[in-house]
């Protein structure tokens, strides 16, 4: 496989009637010396509510390629930062590995790529008594495979896209907008 540059994919699973255990990674996965390791630099320094992590497997235990986890919405509580300094860090960095393991990533590139995770965590999902930790750690994990495999895949296909176009819509957008 020629050298990565900049690769994006997206993946989102849920549960149906788990809501707050839903996965929505968006990833960027390129070379340390390209777009991609400029852009995991700049995440080192802290923005109030959406601290960037490694996401390691453990304690030290950080994964390869590197990758950064970022939270998409501001964690304003310590329980929510529990789950993502945890749970969700856990399920990227296990989901990276074993991309790895695989052969969705190259290995003999692990160490000149870098990863950007943008997670989702539901603002109330470490209030929610129903919480489904397992769930939401599955979700996380298939979810972030699903993201890199596509992204490395260029998945949707701009074909794919082009012949969907007028048969999907985003599923937060209910109102039909015809066109003519």
């Amino acid at each position: 496989m020629s050298k990565i540059i900049l690769k994006a994919g997206e993946a989102t699973l849920y549960t149906e009637g788990k809501d707050t255990s839903a996965a929505m990674p968006e990833i960027l996965i390129g070379a340390v010396d390209g777009p991609v390791g400029q852009a995991f630099a700049n995440l080192m320094q802290q923005t109030k509510g959406h601290t960037a992590m490694f996401a390691v497997r453990d304690l030290n235990q950080m994964v390869r390629p590197v990758c950064m986890t970022v939270p998409k919405v501001t964690l304003k509580d310590s329980a929510n930062i529990d789950l993502f300094g945890g749970l969700v860090q856990a399920a990227t960095a296990d989901a990276i590995l074993d991309c790895v393991i695989e052969g969705i990533i190259p290995k003999d590139q692990v160490n000149d790529l870098c990863i950007i995770s943008l997670v989702w965590i539901d603002p109330g999902a470490a209030t929610d008594p129903n919480l489904d930790k397992k769930d939401m750690y599955k979700n996380n994990y298939e979810a972030t495979k699903l993201a890199i495999k596509r992204a490395l895949n260029d998945e949707p296909s701009i074909d794919e896209l082009i012949a969907n176009r007028q048969k999907v819509k985003h599923c937060m957008w209910e109102d039909s907008w015809d066109q003519d």
